[in-house]
Parts: C-alpha cells; structure tokens; sequence
C-alpha cells in the first residue's frame, strides 16, 4: 500500500502514476536489458565490444582450458565484408616450443626491435614480449585489479603500462613498467600542479620503469580531458598522484609543458636526458598534419620520440560521453596504416618503436597489427577480461560487479591477485603462443616477419583485397622492413 500510495502522487513518473507498483516492472527490465540480451537474446557474434566467442576464448586460456572448437567455422565467412584470411605457406615451420608437461612455460617471444636503440638512449632495451598490458590507471581500476595485472605480467615476463595516474604501490608486484604521463602529470608534479623534471627523475630511479609514454590523447575519449571527483580522491590516490584531497583532479584537454610537434620534441629529449630512459607518445589519430610536421622534424634533426602508441577509436577502457566514444578518433586499423604511411613515405618507420591498440589482444588481430608494421601490442580490456570481466558495462559507475573497475572495498574484496594473476598470466602467453604458431603457418620463424602479404580480406562477395593493397602499402616498405627484421631477429634462432 505504502507503494502504491507513493507512486500515485509523485510527479516525476508517468508511468509510475498511471500504472502504480506494477510500473516498477519496466524499469526493472531496463536495468536488466543489457544482461538479458548479452545471456539471452543475442547470439554468439552479435555482442559489442566483445561477442560471447570472443570473450570466452580469453576466460577459456587464460584458465587453461581447451579453447578448440570442432565441426568448423561457425562464423559467415562468404558474406562477410572485409573478413579477414591469414595467408599460410604450403611449408610452415614446426612449433618453436613443444608443449610443456612439467609445469614451465617457455618465455614469451621478444619484441625484434631495441626501444631506444636508434636515438642511442642509454636505457635502451629490447623488449621481453611482443605484448604489454595496456594504460588503466589506479583509480580507475582497483588496488586489486592492478596487483593482480602487475603479477600475472611479470609471471609471464611482460611490461605493465601504468596509466596516466601514476606509480601505485600496487604496481610494484615484479612486473616492469612503461609509465605514462598524461596531462595532469600526476606523479611527476609539483605543488602548484606543474610538470616536475626532479619528481620524474626520482619515480624513475624508485620504479622498474623501462619506458615513459607521454600520453596525448586516448581512443576512449580523444581530445578530452578528465576529472576525477572529489568524492572519489582518497588519501592513498591523492599521495599517489600528488593532488589535495578535498579537490576535484583535473586533467586538461592538452599539454601545458609543449603546444606543438617541435616543442613536444624539446619535452621528449630533455626527459631522455635527465632519465636515460625511452620516452615516447601515445595518441588516437584524428587530423594528420601535426603527424606530418612531426615526421619532417625527426626527418632532418637529430631530436625524435623513441615509440608511437597509436590508439583506435574503437578502444578505451575510460568511461566517455557517448560522442566523443563513437564520433571522436578512426578505428586502429584506419589510423595505424595512416600513420605509419606519414613516416614510411619518410623512409623513418624504422627509426620508430610502434606500438597498438584497438581490440588487437585476440590473435588474428594482433597479428595482422604486427603485419601493418607494429613492434607491440597493447591489450587492456582483453586482460581485463582475464581478471574476470563480464562486460557489465558499469565501469564509469564505481559499481563493477567483479571488482574491477571500482573503488567499493566489498566488491574489490572479490578479486583475489593471487589467484587471477595466474589468469592474466596465461591470457598473455596463449596469445603469445598463438600468435608465433599463425606466423609459423605462414612460414616465417618470428612475428615481426610477417607483413601485409600474409593477408587478405574477403569482400562478401566471393573476392578478396590483398592486404598490401587495402591499406595503401608501397612493396618496398615491406622489403625494407623484412630485411631490417631479418638481421635483428636471425632466421630460425628464436624457433
């Protein structure tokens, strides 16, 4: 009765007023809508951003278990446009590592390229995979998530990104970093909110920081700032990233140090002074003649970024407006080749560590990323789903149902690190191991081989592209590069 007299004489809902108590059936419906389609109506390739195959392959591996399937494809490959076809050899190679029976793993494949090599940095250093744990900061994610990410990346051997909200002690659980500043700096700051060269350099000799990414823009919300509420500054993230409490954190649209490609460069080099470090850029792809001036100004000087991280629109695990989500930003695969075309055109692709991020921790994906000229891959909701993520979508609400994306101590209570760093461990090597067996399929002996002549898309119409020509690559790039690669890595040494 209590309800129903309730629901007669609010204003605020029609249907609630028209329809007391039993009303509460529709927006119960609607809060339940996602789960229903995701469990329920929708079929196993439909779901976004993930489907249903997707996301159980990653639970599946990084479990251990069998992720084969049988009878066939199940997915329209005839009619399906721009479906894409890994090209094998008539001679592939045999496996590079018999599978293990005695509980070791084999380490994962190195990355060919040195980071920082070209620019002659003195903490240059070939990194130990071709896969890194991407950008989610603390904050974002739990002490948990975190803890459990750093594990599983250096029970793997591969580098955590730490995201643009600082060194967390949760970072510190053996995995080596790549430190990301973004434009609020945090870590790296002063009181007055400022960059801070000696803060940087102090982080840096505290930390396993391997690299340092200067974050420009994100494909979760490209050419948008940040804020984090005052609400959810706690003691520990205010000590971490160096804000008051009580105090909106702010995080400015753009840089406040650098306002164009040449002073950007001076910001780059003076930190790979003070910290010897690689020191590179990460940034969705939106207008390209600041690519372009970039690239002219690495062309004919001797200043120059270590890596580009190039982000898709298509990714983010940063919560966004709507527009900026879908609207802002081309996807990786229209973006990276663009990019790449800027400084190939230049002859200075080489010069460059690249590095991706787009939905590419699956293995066709990341492979055909590592054919379209990529060092490394990022993965960062693919880990995530790793951790236990069941695509709830609730990440921007601080009520993630499994812990992650939240700062509610009885739902980060639910996440173990000990137990789910296993987990993120083997995604990381199951992707790893897949990925050198499909280059293997197409007879080359490490990944950084493969090129965009190993692919082809279909067009749904019983024809296809080779990749080499879809994306507008010149034949003597990939000769180039093959070459390049063939040098760094030896034929056969890594098989």
């Amino acid at each position: 009765m209590a309800v129903f007299l309730h629901d007669v004489l609010q204003s605020r809902h029609a249907i609630l007023r028209n329809y007391p108590v039993v009303g509460h059936l529709r927006y119960l419906i609607e809060r339940l809508g996602p789960e229903l389609r995701q469990y329920i109506v929708a079929s196993d390739t439909e779901e976004r951003p993930f489907d249903r195959v997707q996301r159980s392959w990653v639970y599946q591996v990084s479990k251990g278990q069998n992720s084969y399937q049988g009878f066939g494809t199940a997915a329209p490959i005839e009619t399906t446009p721009d479906y894409l076809v890994i090209r094998h050899s008539p001679t592939p190679l045999s496996a590079a590592h018999p599978e293990a029976h005695d509980g070791t793993h084999p380490p994962l494949t190195p990355a060919a390229k040195t980071l920082g090599g070209p620019r002659g940095r003195d903490h240059a250093v070939r990194p130990p995979s071709l896969i890194a744990i991407s950008a989610m900061s603390f904050g974002s994610l739990s002490s948990a998530a975190i803890k459990a990410l750093n594990a599983g990346a250096a029970e793997a051997g591969a580098w955590h990104n730490t995201g643009e909200g600082g060194i967390a002690p949760h970072h510190l659980q053996g995995g080596d970093l790549i430190w990301q500043l973004g434009t609020g700096y945090f870590g790296a700051r002063d009181a007055d909110g400022r960059f801070s060269m000696a803060r940087l350099v102090e982080q840096c000799e505290a930390a396993p920081v391997r690299a340092i990414e200067v974050k420009l823009s994100q494909g979760a919300k490209p050419g948008l700032g940040g804020v984090l509420p005052a609400a959810k500054v706690t003691p520990e993230i205010a000590a971490i990233r160096g804000v008051p409490l009580g105090v909106d954190v702010i995080s400015p649209p753009s840089h406040r140090e650098f306002h164009d490609p040449d002073s950007m460069l001076d910001f780059v080099e003076a930190i790979a002074d003070a910290t010897g470090l690689p020191v590179g850029i990460k940034t969705a792809v939106g207008q390209t003649a600041w690519f372009e001036e970039l690239a002219d100004l690495m062309a004919a000087g001797d200043r120059g970024v270590d890596f580009i991280a190039i982000d898709g629109g298509e990714g983010g695990t940063g919560a966004a407006p709507v527009v900026f989500a879908d609207h802002v930003s081309v996807p990786f695969l229209t973006g990276f080749p663009r990019i790449y075309r800027i400084f190939a055109e230049r002859g200075i692709e080489d010069d460059v560590f690249w590095i991706g991020a787009g939905k590419l921790g699956f293995p066709d994906r990341a492979l055909l990323g590592l054919g379209l000229g990529l060092d490394m891959v990022y993965v960062a909701r693919e880990a995530m789903l790793s951790l236990g993520c069941i695509q709830a979508q609730e990440c921007h609400t601080g009520h993630c149902p499994v812990g992650i994306a939240t700062q509610d101590p009885r739902k980060v209570r639910g996440l173990v690190p000990s137990d789910k760093s296993v987990r993120v461990a083997g995604y990381l090597r199951s992707l790893d191991a897949e990925i050198v067996r499909l280059a293997h399929a197409c007879g080359v002996a490490h990944p950084s081989l493969i090129n965009t002549e190993h692919f082809e898309l279909l067009d749904g119409h019983h024809d296809s592209t080779i990749a080499t020509q879809a994306f507008r690559y010149d034949p003597a790039w990939l000769e180039r590069r093959t070459s390049r690669m063939r040098d760094r890595v030896g034929i056969g040494n890594l098989a």
